[in-house]
């Protein structure tokens, strides 16, 4: 590469991230009273790529954060103007599921290559090793009574972990046949437990066990208190990371099988209709491909999606409006923290955090 390359590529990357820093600057003097702005004529062009730092040392970094980046007016009233993206762990293979423990202060995660699930305890910011073996779990929620449920890729099932430390078979069969690899799950008010179920756990012995699919891939919704289990769809080409509207009116499932969108249903708690796209993501300032993979929903409704290059931000009618730049490829997030205004991310090989200015629309 030229020395005129390498000079306008840095350029282009400083320009970037003090247009960043501007806008979130701006977004710190705005403050909330700007909750009903309109969506900016165009985009502006960002940079894909996470400002240099390096995230195992606690070297101090200008507010505001240059790697949140607006996309559009909109997500100004969500940034905090002097927080910043923090590392909480480094060590994992590949990190999934992250779900906040309110009563317990503290955020479960899992491992899935290493067959664990950790626990990052917020009082002191410990992280230890939560459950081992997990059963290849892979995404993990919290249920109306504070008992966690997991999707386990080793056992194809759907586990709940009681008070008394006995674990309840939530679901591994449909119809007689054994389920693919359930993927993340949500909890329904009516005590309904949605979950996904694609083949990835299946495909090979790195995140479970090697094994033929015996059933379409598909989205599920399984009676908390009967056990009945009924199959919503499977029309999607790999049901991913799902979670509901802040009123449970609509529930969305990220597709990441062909074509890679984010798709949405109405509901009424026992069935679906009028299924649709919701939105199909790109790498913002690239054009290149990206989609979303575990997804969470905040009280005004806007989907916070672990896409690369980092986590993408879409209001309720599809519009993209912000990013939030990590070094690693983001699996999937979840708000927590006693105010749940703290959004984590699970990225690769890392746990990541940062202060937002909405909260979680559920309860893990």
């Amino acid at each position: 590469m030229s020395k005129h390359k390498v000079c306008d590529r840095r350029t282009f990357l400083a320009a970037a991230i003090g247009g960043a820093t501007a806008a979130s600057a701006f977004a710190q003097a705005r403050g909330q009273q700007q909750s009903a702005q309109q969506p900016s004529a165009q985009q502006p062009s960002v940079s894909s790529t996470s400002s240099p730092r390096d995230y195992s040392r606690l070297d101090p970094i200008q507010y505001p954060d240059p790697d949140i980046v607006p996309l559009d007016d909109r997500f100004r009233r969500y940034i905090v103007g002097n927080t910043v993206i923090r590392r909480l762990h480094f060590g994992t293979f590949w990190a999934e599921g992250p779900a906040w423990n309110g009563v317990g202060r503290y955020l479960v995660w899992s491992d899935i290559p290493n067959n664990v699930q950790m626990r990052w305890i917020e009082d002191d910011g410990r992280v230890t090793v939560f459950r081992n073996p997990s059963g290849f779990s892979n995404g993990n929620t919290f249920d109306y009574e504070g008992r966690q449920l997991s999707c386990e890729h080793g056992g194809r099932r759907v586990a709940r972990y009681e008070a008394n430390g006995t674990i309840t078979v939530i679901a591994d069969k449909f119809e007689g046949k054994r389920l693919n690899s359930p993927n993340d799950l949500a909890v329904h008010p009516d005590g309904g437990i949605w979950f996904t179920d694609p083949i990835y756990g299946i495909r090979g012995n790195y995140e479970g066990f090697k094994a033929d699919s015996e059933l379409p891939m598909a989205v599920y919704r399984v009676d908390g208190k009967t056990g009945k289990i009924e199959k919503m769809t499977d029309e999607l080409g790999g049901p991913n990371g799902i979670c509901f509207s802040p009123d449970y009116k609509r529930v969305y499932v990220a597709d990441t099988g062909a074509p890679r969108e984010i798709r949405v249903w109405d509901t009424d708690g026992k069935s679906i209709r009028n299924g649709k796209r919701f939105v199909q993501l790109d790498i913002p300032g690239t054009g290149q491909p990206s989609f979303a993979d575990g997804i969470r929903c905040d009280v005004d409704g806007n989907i916070w999606a672990g896409a690369r290059p980092g986590v993408q931000v879409i209001t309720p009618n599809g519009d993209r409006i912000g990013l939030i730049r990590l070094p690693e490829t983001c699996a999937n997030v979840c708000f927590g923290g006693a105010r749940r205004n703290r959004l984590f991310m699970t990225a690769s090989e890392s746990l990541y955090a940062v202060y937002v200015e909405t909260t979680g629309a559920h309860i893990a």
